[in-house]
């Protein structure tokens, strides 16, 4: 779960089940009472549903509770942390960075690194689509050493400049004006 709606959608799918739950937080659902299997599987098919799934591999959970705090790092602080990520990480999760890093590998087929820099890039975008930042504040904002290294990062990842990037933004915006 990376969103408030789907946390949302969750909560709703245990009322219907009649679940009473204490936490629905992302990536972690603890429930009051025992869940027979048939409410499990029902809850598994209808969250299904909405596009969303139920883990019970504990690597897969592992996997999970990794992307929602690099999600939540990047996209829903208003400051990123002043440590190092592996260790912001590693705390969080009270894991080895290590152990970490090597599971995360494994499943996904990237690195920890790659996954966060992909984010940094998105949140780049959104926020050179607000227009409220100049790319220097952008830049420390994400803890960028540089305003060329977000920049030369944005172009490998997107294949276009970040100017460019905000240009397309406004263009379009001009093209609707003139419908």
């Amino acid at each position: 779960m990376v969103s408030l709606r789907c946390k949302m959608m969750v909560k709703e799918e245990l009322k219907k089940l009649g679940l009473n739950y204490m936490v629905v937080d992302l990536g972690v659902v603890e429930i009051l009472e025992n869940i027979t299997q048939g409410q499990r599987q029902e809850l598994k098919t209808n969250l299904l549903r909405s596009g969303l799934e139920l883990l019970d591999n504990k690597r897969s959970i592992l996997i999970e509770k990794i992307k929602n705090v690099i999600i939540e790092m990047i996209h829903y602080s208003d400051e990123l942390p002043q440590m190092n990520y592996s260790d912001y990480i590693s705390e969080k999760l009270g894991y080895e960075y290590t152990y970490l890093a090597n599971v995360f590998s494994e499943v996904k087929g990237i690195t920890i690194q790659q996954f966060i820099i992909i984010h940094k890039i998105e949140r780049v975008k959104e926020l050179l689509i607000y227009d409220e930042l100049s790319l220097t504040e952008i830049s420390h904002k994400l803890h960028y050493s540089s305003v060329a290294h977000l920049s030369n990062q944005f172009k490998k990842i997107t294949g276009l400049t970040p100017t460019f990037y905000k240009q397309l933004k406004n263009k379009r915006k001009q093209n609707l004006e003139d419908l």
